[in-house]
C-alpha cells in the first residue's frame, strides 16, 4: 500500500482541521493547527475561493488521510457502502470506522491510527481468539478484540494505554487490564465524532 512518509502536520495545515495523525501531540499546544494555521507551502497564507468541486475534492481527500486509506480502497468502500441498506454517506463512515487499525485506535491500543495500523500488521491482535493481521479487517458486532498474550509488553501498547487523551466510544466497550474490548454495535452517525460533511463526498462521486 502507498505510504505517506512526509510531514503528517502538513496533511492537517491543509485541510485546515486537526486529523489527529500524531496520536498524543494533536491535543497539546504543539498541534501544528495551533502554531501555524494557514495551509503549507509559498502560497498557503493567501485565500483564494473554493469552487463547489474542490470543495468536495478536500471533504474526499480529508477523511481518506484521517483514516489513511488510498484512493481505490475509499472508491470500493462508497461503492459498498452504495450497496447497503441505509444512508450512504452514514454507511461510508461506519465502513470505514470498522477498520481493525481504527478499532484498536478507538479502544486506545495505539496513539493513532498510523500506529494501530502497524501494531495490527505486526500480529499484536487477536479477533475473537484468532490472530488477524489485516488492518482492514472488518470487525463485526460482539467481536472481542484482544492484544496477543506475547505482545502485552510491548512499550509502545503500554504507552498508549497510559495516555488517557482519548474517550472510548459508546458503541465499544475496553477491560483495560485484561487489554481486550468488545464491540457492543456497529456505530451509527451519532456515535462517530470524525468531523465531516459526508454529503460533499457523495456529490463528489455523483458528478
Amino acid at each position: 500500500m502507498a505510504r505517506y512518509t512526509e510531514a503528517r502536520c502538513r496533511q492537517c495545515r491543509r485541510e485546515g482541521v486537526r486529523l489527529y495523525l500524531k496520536g498524543s501531540r494533536c491535543f497539546t499546544p504543539k498541534c501544528a493547527i495551533d502554531r501555524r494555521a494557514y495551509a503549507p507551502g509559498q502560497h498557503g497564507q493567501s485565500r483564494k475561493k473554493m469552487s463547489d468541486y474542490g470543495l468536495q475534492l478536500r471533504e474526499k481527500q480529508k477523511v481518506r488521510k484521517i483514516y489513511a486509506v488510498t484512493e481505490r480502497q475509499f472508491r470500493n468502500y462508497f461503492q459498498e457502502a452504495e450497496r447497503l441498506q441505509g444512508v450512504t454517506g452514514e454507511m461510508l463512515l461506519q465502513l470505514l470506522e470498522r477498520r481493525l487499525d481504527n478499532v484498536v485506535y478507538r479502544m486506545a491500543f495505539a496513539s493513532s491510527r498510523s500506529q494501530a495500523r502497524q501494531l495490527v500488521g505486526h500480529g499484536h491482535f487477536q479477533v475473537n481468539g484468532r490472530a488477524v493481521n489485516v488492518p482492514s479487517y472488518l470487525v463485526r458486532s460482539g467481536d472481542v478484540v484482544e492484544v496477543r498474550t506475547g505482545s502485552r509488553n510491548v512499550p509502545v501498547l503500554q504507552e498508549a494505554m497510559a495516555g488517557g487523551a482519548r474517550r472510548t466510544p459508546s458503541w465499544v466497550t475496553v477491560q483495560a487490564e485484561a487489554m481486550k474490548g468488545t464491540v457492543l454495535s456497529l456505530p451509527r452517525r451519532d456515535e462517530i465524532d470524525t468531523e465531516v460533511a459526508e454529503n460533499l463526498i457523495i456529490a463528489y462521486y455523483s458528478r
